[in-house]
């Protein structure tokens, strides 16, 4: 394998892209590659009208690299829109990639050097390097068109393990997936080197990182790409990225600048408005490429524009790009207007009771706009496809209407919700079709609640088609003043809860800053409650600003609890989404454990989970006969003092223990199920406890007594179960008299200092 070193070389672009496509298709040692991005497959499925959109969009990209003949095609992340795709959107995915890229035709690429890094995966958190080189080299599997994908932001590992839906792809043989991010903070770029006669490909693949935690690692130098260490001037460098391209916020993106000077193209995903023509960048001597999603899911002026996909032809060092326009995705039109601003709208705001008036004005638009998306549908397709095609589909129809009130009148617009319902059978997004606004910039506003709301023209410019949650949740917390929880991880746990589907991310979130609030409060000495929340809120901006440097990470993923037997996920959903399978406590995790146990009838003997040697000698030495009963001044009949102290300190507990061991406290969580809180009813008068073996000799008939948790190492684990605790009622298991062995000297007598410190130990 060439040597890979970070040496940077200058690339020679060749301008004739047209010149250069026909020549070039026909060449032996041209490498054709199409590119695509943002399929987001699965979005809006259960959508009666717009369900099959996204993967219809994706076959047809899947169609045209079989009729184009090209050697690979190219992902640039989001093929999935959820990281959990439901069955239909892998099926459905699964089934494109099986019908166009398998098959006979020999794959004409060669693979230079180990590439094993670029394809691991984790199982388990270890590598798992079972398929860690290329489909088409696999001699199970007969692959036709290789199929190259990095992951988005939609599709990107979670869960346990680290997987991504990708990952079952190329574990299936469908796709290999390269460009993993495993570290954020410290990541290694390394080239999938492929050869194809004369022409040699280095591919790049940067995998979707959090924009701010990247731009944090850029600019720390933490970010390594690797070049061929041989022939570098040779190699046409590619990379695949899927960031924000644009600056949104000072940190929330990729600048290009910060990309490597030796790159030649740059294919961007994760921006849906297409640019699919090359753009230079003078600065950095490379082209970037942005084909846009193949599928609108946002009704935004960026995805009206025509979805195309791009067949990229390399020869040497020098590239020809050849848009393709998709025929299958469902037209869109969008138009802003201002009431204002409008001629006809002007002579309807002087009017008395003027809405139905301008609701029809306003359908007339619409109207309009219906009959240009269809126009447009049939421009784009040809004779032949239109004969087959009896209709266009129903089209996606946006309108924006800024209803400010105009000097001297004012506008009386419709409900949006029953003006959008008048294009049913028109139009498919039959419950937005129009977005009614109006531009004001006055003071901070309040909710119901008291709290502070962002101004209306920031919360204007964050409508529900561009709403990012990262960003609406910061513009709030902006107008709030949080006194105990970060705003910075505030706003993570959120986007974690929304985006990737953590039902348990807010709550561990609270639990994670209440917890470390109080370790912080506990450890201060010498704090007044004056004092007290000035540290709260100083401790507060010391945990943001460890996490805006990165040295404070997300907490730890929800641990859940077993799934029990009778769970259908079927009929009842999903065990995570119940609450009560999430473990918050180690506490808690504690008495699930033991209350599986007990629900086994398998509870291990007590005397060897001891970890004193008073227990450990308990548990090695056999019964012995007792060389003779408890004396009468020690558990006779008449009390002494020391016996009413003991009878006083027991009184309180619902029953007694005895046992010997060096650390009682751990011995006693470890050898006993915890029972559940004492009620009245199922006390019982001290007078008919059992207070200690040694009380138990004092001329009361054994089969009257009340025999609770004691450490019997050969009891079977049903009787075990019913003498350590009581059963799910909460009722103490009352033993009969064949259970209560007449033998006293079956186990033997433990020492009265023994039964006093059993007993101060459940306290």
């Amino acid at each position: 394998m060439p040597a890979l070193t970070g040496t940077t070389i200058t690339p020679n672009f060749s301008s004739s892209a047209q010149a250069n496509a026909a020549a070039c298709s026909a060449a032996a040692d041209t490498l054709r590659i199409l590119v695509a991005t943002d399929s987001h497959v699965g979005f809006a499925e259960r959508d009666p009208i717009r369900g099959n959109d996204s993967w219809h969009a994706f076959h047809e990209i899947m169609c045209l690299a079989r009729e184009r003949d090209v050697d690979m095609v190219l992902l640039a992340g989001d093929l999935f829109h959820e990281n959990k795709p439901s069955r239909k959107a892998m099926y459905q995915v699964m089934r494109s990639l099986r019908m166009n890229c398998l098959g006979e035709k020999p794959v004409q690429m060669e693979v230079l050097g180990d590439v094993s890094e670029s394809f691991f995966g984790l199982t388990e958190g270890e590598d798992d390097r079972t398929f860690n080189h290329v489909n088409y080299e696999d001699p199970d599997i007969n692959v036709s068109i290789p199929v190259f994908s990095i992951h988005g932001n939609h599709d990107d590992p979670s869960g346990e393990g680290h997987l991504a839906a990708l990952d079952i792809l190329q574990v299936s043989g469908l796709v290999n997936y390269y460009g993993r991010t495993p570290e954020s903070d410290n990541i290694h770029v390394k080239p999938v080197l492929l050869q194809k006669g004369n022409t040699k490909l280095a591919l790049y693949g940067l995998s979707n990182v959090r924009d701010e935690r990247l731009f944090r690692t850029f600019r720390d130098g933490k970010v390594k790409f690797y070049q061929p260490g041989m022939q570098k001037e040779d190699w046409f460098n590619l990379i695949a990225v899927h960031q924000n391209h644009h600056a949104y916020t000072e940190t929330g993106y990729l600048p290009e600048n910060f990309l490597p000077e030796f790159v030649d193209l740059v294919i961007w995903g994760h921006e849906h408005e297409c640019l699919i023509d090359p753009k230079y960048n003078p600065e950095m001597n490379f082209h970037v490429i942005q084909p846009g999603s193949s599928v609108a899911t946002s009704l935004m002026p960026g995805e009206a524009v025509p979805k195309h996909v791009a067949v990229l032809s390399i020869t040497g060092r020098d590239f020809a790009v050849e848009p393709i326009r998709l025929k299958s995705v469902r037209p869109f039109v969008m138009k802003e207007i201002v009431l204002s601003e409008d001629k006809k709208a002007k002579i309807i705001a002087r009017k008395d009771n003027h809405r139905a008036e301008l609701t029809r004005h306003l359908m007339d638009i619409v109207n309009e706009l219906i009959a240009q998306a269809n126009q447009e549908w049939k421009d784009a397709h040809d004779e032949e496809m239109l004969e087959e095609t009896t209709e266009p589909p129903l089209p996606l129809i946006r309108l924006r209407v800024e209803y400010s009130a105009p000097d001297g009148g004012s506008f009386d617009c419709e409900n949006p919700q029953r003006f959008s319902n008048r294009f049913v059978g028109k139009v498919a997004n039959v419950n937005d079709v129009v977005q009614f606004y109006r531009k004001k910039v006055g003071a901070s506003r309040k909710a119901q609640n008291g709290a502070e709301l962002p101004e209306e023209s920031i919360l204007a410019q964050l409508s529900i088609d561009s709403v990012k949650v990262e960003k609406l949740v910061q513009e709030f917390l902006e107008a709030q003043s949080l006194t105990i929880l970060p705003q910075n991880s505030f706003g993570d746990a959120v986007t974690q809860f929304v985006d990737k589907d953590d039902k348990h991310a807010m709550e561990l979130f609270v639990t994670d800053s209440l917890e470390n609030q109080v370790k912080h409060l506990l450890n201060i000495e010498g704090v007044d409650e004056e004092e007290l929340m000035v540290a709260v809120d100083a401790h507060r901006a010391q945990l943001e600003e460890l996490y805006a440097k990165g040295h404070l990470k997300r907490s730890k993923r929800a641990k859940l609890k077993p799934k029990p037997d009778t769970w259908d996920s079927d009929l009842d959903g999903r065990w995570s989404d119940e609450p009560g399978a999430l473990i918050r406590s180690e506490g808690e995790r504690d008495d699930n454990e033991e209350e599986e146990e007990d629900g086994r009838g398998s509870v291990a003997p007590p005397a060897r989970r001891g970890r004193g040697k008073a227990a450990a000698a308990t548990s090695r030495k056999p019964a012995a006969p007792a060389k003779k009963k408890a004396a009468p001044t020690k558990g006779g009949r008449g009390r002494g003092k020391k016996n009413v102290v003991e009878e006083e300190e027991s009184d309180g507990e619902e029953d007694e223990v005895v046992m010997v061991d060096s650390d009682p406290e751990e011995s006693q969580s470890q050898l006993f199920v915890k029972p559940a809180a004492p009620t009245r009813a199922a006390r019982k008068p001290p007078a008919k406890k059992a207070a200690s073996p040694v009380k138990r000799g004092a001329g009361r008939p054994p089969q009257k007594q009340t025999q609770s948790r004691l450490p019997f190492s050969s009891q079977p684990a049903s009787q075990q179960t019913q003498v350590n605790g009581r059963g799910k009622g909460g009722k103490m298991h009352e033993i009969s008299d064949d259970e209560i062995s007449d033998d006293e000297d079956a186990f033997e007598p433990v020492a009265e200092t023994a039964t006093v410190r059993g007993t101060r130990s459940r306290r």
